[in-house]
């Protein structure tokens, strides 16, 4: 069964590797095959198990059995998740209808998010409204974001703002609400880059078809808004009955309750994950200390926190169920003899588990957790399951059949792979690994020596995982937390036998009470805090490196297992050697004289990372998403990590617009920068905080391993000047090496253009443009692009931009001058490699999957 399994399991793994997925017909046969040699090797078995009596069948025979039997359930793992994409892609929205208002009737169908902009929430789609005689077809769930007045989103243009918009403000929406809405939608797309987070599965896997925003009624479009049918947005039922909508509204009470009990606590954020799974309010700098000290999957709804809580309850229907003698006036037989005890716990662990994880809004790793409980518990009712690898793998293939996206995320590989650790190393191999092993020895020792067994046991196991998941867990973030031991010891009684506890029960509890004993809780998380903090300022906190490649993994995993292989495992320190590679695993860097560009997919924005032999520059910051999130953070950040780069040599921020200079203090606060040039004001908050900044100015000049740069623009007496719009004071920086070179404009217009034209003709001419003010109407001018003459122009823009960049005529022109063009909303990141040749490659062509769309 175990290996049926763990095959059924590749088989799925493999769908999400896939660029494109197999046609219905492939797949019925696909089907058809694999159901076929089943049967086949099923009546092979039974017919030499039949002649051959109580004989085992031979090695060969046995052997080719079992391959045929992995072989065809990988396949049926393959056409299983194949039809689940299907079944999902299916919903996708038209492309004809992006960017369109459209008229929609349904629930707000989760918890709604409230930030400082307005709110976001999942809309379950009820009806759709026609819209000029024609009724678009709409996926059934959605995800929108409803934005104040007043405030400008990035990706959608909120139109001019009017004294209107005041009637048609955001209000406080609720779970389970009906609303008629007017909506903008955009088909799922998110930034491409490598080892970044992939948001477009994401919303696959959530079944959210279409992204978009809640349109004020004064902001529709002049088509829509002659259609009778785009009325205002308004509330039409308070709420609509279902299961689903009950429990949300549920959470959304406890949620509030919580924030009324304790009102402007720091963590009150992290009080709500512990409740209800929500870790939308914990900010970005807790996370940041939480993930450098290890202990991140406290403060989420973790198997640990569901395990935990189900033991609980199991344990007190346990004990009530053995002491329910004083019910006898009332009941025929004791409840012992109608149910033992042990089932009866077994059952209210269970369903205490559902009750939890449906609490926390049945997120996937919590999912996950259940499943497994799950299955423990039916083992543990009927008895029929007593190996915990058996148990283990059910709940491995339970958790992919229904969910086959799985496989894609960290917490999947980790929690499984954590527990597959402590089985092989605790339990050996080859054994009847028992449920109830070493229980009659432990009752026979002292209680100072379980106490000391528990221990050994305790410390055991965090070796086991600490040393065990190193090689996984650098594959997946390039990064160990060395505190994490220190840090996890700490916080693993306080949060999970003291803080969860009173979270809890403080969350059920009338006022005053509740806030009485969240408020303990809340000093509890705030100590423990101030202990992670100081743990994760500690130069040695965190050991990064490079993300290695999937073999160097894979040695390094065999080299632990040999490691941590049960005793009498001959010369098992020899194991560190299959992990030396791993450890000496340095970032790859181009040779003297060559050069690498990557232009980061940060949306509507710049960023591009240069890197010579020894050194490396960054060209812009991207913009800033929200005020806790920006370029630097979620995209160039990630990026440098996971490439092993610790230092910048330089930063290069060419003007002062947002989605050029937004994600410049979050590199800065994050990673040491030796100089920063900017065409920024003296007084900008992004000069102060730049350790060493100069102005950049037309002549600088310098060189790295053979690469040459040189600033063309701005000229010293722009800066003397008020006149001058920070997109024509841009940093325009050319990059020369010795057969080819790059010209980065910033944000340029028609007029610098031409003065450049008149004054350094001969120092514009480069392979590599990269298009300035992103492609818009008033840059690129065809004198410009003459002079220039690139093979390969790259337009760093966001999907569906409210600006329209590039405009049409524009990309156009380049496109007529014979010039290659590469978009970063349709390539991802695009990586240029400067040698003797010019090459280039696009991340969403390298990496691509079935779920980009194109």
């Amino acid at each position: 069964m175990r290996l049926a399994i763990i095959s059924f399991v590749i088989g799925v793994a493999y769908v999400q590797q896939q660029a494109s997925l197999l046609a219905y017909w492939p797949l019925v046969m696909l089907l058809s095959g694999s159901v076929f040699i089943l049967m086949l090797v099923r009546f092979i078995s039974r017919k030499e198990a039949s002649d051959s009596g109580p004989q085992v069948l031979s090695f060969p025979a046995n052997f080719l059995l079992r391959c045929l039997t992995s072989l065809s359930l990988a396949s049926l793992g393959f056409v299983w998740a194949s039809l689940f994409a299907h079944w999902y892609l299916a919903q996708e929205l038209p492309s004809r209808w992006e960017g369109r208002d459209v008229t929609v009737i349904g629930t707000v169908d989760s918890l709604p998010f409230r930030f400082e902009r307005g709110v976001r929430f999942n809309f379950s789609v009820e009806q759709v409204l026609p819209d000029g005689g024609e009724k678009p077809s709409l996926p059934s769930k959605l995800a929108l974001s409803w934005y104040a007045p007043n405030r400008v989103n990035a990706d959608v243009d909120m139109g001019d703002e009017s004294s209107d918009q005041a009637a048609d403000r955001v209000v406080d929406v609720q779970p389970g609400e009906r609303w008629r809405f007017t909506v903008r939608l955009k088909r799922p797309h998110g930034n491409a880059n490598p080892e970044g987070f992939d948001y477009e599965v994401w919303l696959l896997e959530q079944g959210l078809r279409a992204t978009g925003t809640v349109r004020p009624a004064s902001s529709t479009s002049s088509t829509s808004s002659a259609n009778p049918a785009l009325v205002p947005n308004q509330r039409l039922t308070p709420f609509v009955w279902s299961v689903g909508n009950l429990i949300e509204r549920a959470r959304g009470a406890l949620r509030d309750k919580i924030h009324a009990a304790i009102p402007q606590a720091t963590y009150a954020g992290v009080i709500v994950a512990l409740v209800i799974g929500d870790q939308r309010e914990v900010g970005q700098s807790d996370w940041k200390v939480f993930n450098r000290t290890g202990v991140g999957h406290l403060f989420s709804i973790s198997g640990l926190h569901i395990t935990m809580v189900a033991g609980l309850f199991a344990s007190l229907v346990y004990w009530l169920w053995r002491h329910s003698f004083f019910l006898l006036d009332y009941l025929d037989e004791p409840l012992p003899l109608r149910l033992p005890a042990q089932k009866a716990a077994v059952l209210a662990g269970a369903l205490m588990a559902l009750c939890y994880v449906a609490l926390t809004g049945f997120g996937v790793p919590a999912q996950r957790t259940l499943y497994m409980l799950s299955v423990v518990a039916f083992a543990l009712w009927t008895g029929r399951l007593t190996s915990i690898s058996h148990i283990l793998c059910v709940a491995l293939g339970l958790v992919v059949v229904l969910d086959p996206w799985a496989v894609l995320w960290p917490g999947f590989w980790l929690s499984f792979g954590a527990v597959g650790m402590i089985l092989f190393a605790s339990v050996g191999r080859g054994q009847p690994e028992r449920v109830d092993s070493h229980r009659d020895q432990l009752k026979q020792l002292s209680r100072l020596n379980q106490l000391k067994q528990l221990w050994h046991s305790a410390t055991h196991t965090q070796y086991v995982v600490t040393i065990g998941l190193i090689p996984l867990t650098l594959l997946l973030f390039g990064q160990i937390s060395l505190i994490g031991p220190v840090a996890n010891a700490v916080a693993i009684p306080v949060v999970s036998f003291i803080v969860t506890p009173l979270a809890l029960i403080g969350s059920i509890l009338p006022l005053p009470l509740a806030g009485w004993v969240l408020t303990v809780a809340h000093a509890c998380v705030t100590l423990l805090a101030s202990i992670l903090g100081y743990l994760s300022e500690q130069a040695l906190a965190v050991w990064a490196t490079p993300v290695p490649p999937w073999w160097m993994a894979a040695i390094a995993m065999l080299g632990v297992f040999w490691m941590l292989a049960p005793r009498g495992w001959p010369l098992r320190w020899l194991g560190l050697f299959c992990c030396l590679p791993l450890l000496c695993h340095q970032a790859s860097h181009p040779d003297d004289e060559q050069m690498h560009v990557t232009a980061l997919d940060v949306g509507q924005g710049m960023a591009l990372l240069i890197e010579t032999a020894h050194h490396r520059l960054l060209y812009d910051t991207g913009p800033a998403y929200s005020p806790e999130s920006d370029g630097g953070s979620r995209v160039i950040l990630p990026y440098l990590r996971a490439r092993g780069i610790s230092k910048l040599d330089a930063v290069v921020i060419s003007h002062n617009d947002n989605d050029h200079s937004g994600g410049a203090l979050s590199i800065f606060k994050e990673m040491p920068v030796s100089w920063v040039s900017s065409s920024l004001a003296k007084d900008s908050p992004i000069v102060a905080a730049a350790s060493h900044h100069r102005s950049c100015v037309a002549g600088q000049a310098w060189s790295w391993d053979g690469v040459d740069f040189e600033m063309l623009q701005p000229g010293e007496a722009s800066y003397a000047s008020q006149k001058w719009k920070p997109n024509a004071r841009s940093c325009t920086l050319k990059i020369s090496t010795k057969h080819h070179a790059i010209l980065l404009p910033g944000d340029i217009e028609a007029v610098q253009e031409d003065e450049l034209l008149h004054t350094i003709p001969d120092k514009l001419s480069a392979d590599v443009l990269l298009a300035p003010h992103h492609g818009s109407g008033t840059s690129s001018t065809a004198a410009f692009l003459k002079a220039v003459h690139p093979g390969l122009a790259i337009f760093q823009v966001g999907y569906l931009n409210r600006y329209h960049h590039p405009k049409q005529e524009v990309f156009d022109r380049y496109s007529e001058f014979g010039i290659k063009r590469l978009r970063t909303d349709e390539a991802g990141a695009i990586t240029l490699q400067f040698g003797t040749e010019l090459r280039f490659s696009t991340y969403r062509s390298e990496h691509a999957r079935y779920w980009y769309h194109r």
